[in-house]
């Protein structure tokens, strides 16, 4: 796979965790996965993972809820 920044091959998958909204708003996505290059150091996400986020985002109701701890940088 070519990378969409610099053309180069031999891009890599790798899995990230993200953060969207705040508060009791704060949505946490796991496992998300963006496209990494070792040629430019460049990593981006692909339509579709976006529209796959904002399909996620939208439909808050069938997700699985876990507490976690938060803390706040003082």
């Amino acid at each position: 796979m070519r990378c969409d920044l610099c053309g180069e091959e031999g891009v890599r998958m790798r899995q990230v965790t993200r953060t969207y909204g705040k508060g009791k708003d704060l949505l946490i996505v796991e496992n998300i996965p963006v496209v990494s290059c070792p040629h430019c150091g460049g990593s981006y996400l692909t339509a579709e993972t976006l529209h796959e986020i904002e399909q996620i985002k939208q439909n808050r109701q069938g997700i699985q809820l876990r507490q976690v701890e938060v803390a706040s940088f003082a």
